[in-house]
């Protein structure tokens, strides 16, 4: 199957909420070797105005690939994900990420350009935390987080 050329301006809505604990925080800081007491400690993040522990910048990055995923899964899209090799990713923060954060993601197809046999397709992801009470109330207030630009090379046949 080859990749969708009408992809190209699709968008895909927010789906799941991603809560961002500190644990979470803790361990991807580890993988990651972020090293700043901030990424662990209550107090370290306080005494730089944030109210809990704040995440590397490319924690963004897992609820991205979870936008991300929408797209690869999408029968329509043509995307074989054993053929695909990640090409570039790019983050615009709006404000950090802390612990207690619930963040959600709409990814927007941007660009996809045939290349060969394959394509490459960029995305854009727009993340969001939902304010106090969203979720409850049923509204979609949230507030701009980060802007995560991702471009995957789709490897055609024999490549």
């Amino acid at each position: 199957m080859t990749i969708n050329p009408d992809l190209q301006g699709r968008s895909y809505p927010a789906a799941e909420v991603y809560d961002v604990g500190r644990e979470k925080i803790r361990e991807f800081a580890r993988a990651v070797k972020a090293t700043h007491p901030a990424h662990f400690d209550v107090e370290a993040a306080a005494a730089l105005g944030h109210r809990d522990v704040v995440a590397p910048p490319t924690f963004a990055i897992i609820v991205a690939q979870r936008a991300d995923a929408q797209l690869i899964e999408d029968p329509d899209s043509g995307i074989d994900f054993s053929r695909v090799v990640h090409a570039d990713q790019r983050f615009v923060h709006h404000r950090p990420i802390v612990a207690g954060d619930r963040l959600v993601a709409e990814l927007h197809v941007d660009g996809v350009r045939a290349m060969g046999g394959g394509a490459m397709i960029t995305t854009r992801s727009e993340i969001f935390a939902l304010t106090a009470g969203a979720a409850a109330a049923g509204d979609d207030s949230r507030e701009a987080v980060a802007t995560a630009t991702s471009s995957i090379l789709v490897r055609g046949e024999g490549q």
